[in-house]
């Protein structure tokens, strides 16, 4: 019997890390990896998940005082024998009881690390987090590097443009993130000032969003921004735009960086840590400073402006992809990193 793994995540209703959780946990279940699920009760990903086959269990994942998670947690565990878990963020991992299992935890960020004391492994996305860890003083051999993949709907046709008011021969931005000040938004809205005729969707949902409604009205934008709210059909949107822009501020991973490459669309992204040290500047990116709109404005006009750097971006952008992100290889190295974790408990 092959070991059994365990993921637990205490994510919010939409987000990044928890839109991977959904993409890996459905892969692995393909691949036929012996696993459950915990996590809150968000009813689109509880659906989501049992449609792609997965065992799903729901917890609580309150504050300090709740008692019950940790109890359901080991009820769950040894229910289902685990080998190993795997913790996603922090919440996840401070309700995680020790026991027979290894604990192991996937960092998309660079989090505190009193959360894995007493873990057996970590797994980081980026070789930054990666060296974050390490410098916390964790020995290699419980350190392992698998970055993000992106899944493509290969059948899904582009996201119409005339549901949102775009015309069909005008230049499109696409920007995929949470409506938060470390994600840039209001940058590029600034930019798109200096865009005439450019069109821009945002498709996203958060804290930021009435102040980057009212930002796009005060610039003269809103006629042409798009705030599309929290979407799932990312392949759609990706088709119908023709740039992707990542403004980031602060980013500790990337993964917008991945889809746009898998997508084939040319790719514009700030300087944030995880972008930073994913892309090759000028080969299969532009890279600009963070918060300067006019440097991410003139990127962006040069890549419209020019059909063959537009190519050369997709082009090297699908050569990374194939070499270190595609999904069976991120698969494959999460089955082996797994397994050798299940072996060494």
């Amino acid at each position: 019997m092959t070991p059994h793994v365990t993921h637990v995540m205490a994510g919010a209703a939409h987000g990044g890390a928890e839109t991977f959780f959904a993409t890996l946990t459905a892969a692995l279940q393909q691949d036929g990896l012996n696993q459950s699920m915990v996590i809150r009760d968000h009813p689109h990903r509880v659906a989501a998940l049992r449609a792609a086959g997965c065992r799903v269990d729901t917890m609580p994942f309150g504050g300090w005082l709740d008692r019950a998670t940790p109890i359901l947690l080991r009820q769950h565990l040894r229910a289902h024998q685990a080998a190993v878990v795997l913790a996603w963020m922090n919440r996840a991992a401070a309700k995680l009881p020790s026991g027979p299992w290894a604990r192991a935890a996937r960092l998309g960020g660079y989090y505190d690390l009193k959360y894995y004391r007493g873990f057996d492994h970590l797994i980081a996305i980026i070789p930054g987090i990666r060296r974050h860890i390490l410098d916390g003083g964790w020995p290699e051999r419980r350190v392992h590097l698998i970055p993000n993949f992106c899944d493509v709907d290969e059948a899904a046709a582009p996201a119409a443009r005339a549901d949102h008011d775009t015309p069909d021969d005008a230049p499109l931005l696409l920007a995929l993130g949470r409506l938060h000040r470390v994600k840039g938004l209001d940058v590029l809205l600034t930019a798109l000032a200096d865009l005439p005729g450019v069109y821009l969707w945002i498709a996203g949902e958060g804290p930021e969003r009435a102040a980057l409604e009212s930002l796009a009205n005060h610039l003269g934008v809103n006629e042409r921004a798009r705030f599309l709210g929290w979407r799932s059909d990312r392949t759609a949107l990706m088709r119908a735009a023709d740039v992707v822009v990542f403004p980031s501020r602060y980013e500790p991973n990337g993964t917008v960086t991945v889809e746009a490459w898998a997508h084939h669309k040319p790719l514009v992204v700030a300087d944030a840590d995880g972008p930073a040290e994913t892309v090759r500047a000028g080969d299969d990116a532009l890279l600009v400073p963070r918060d300067d709109a006019p440097a991410l404005a003139a990127a962006i006009r040069r890549v419209l402006d020019s059909p063959d750097l537009a190519a050369q971006l997709v082009g090297r952008g699908a050569e990374r992809v194939a070499a270190a992100f595609s999904r069976a290889r991120v698969v494959a190295h999460y089955r082996e990193t797994l397994d050798r974790i299940a072996r060494r408990r």
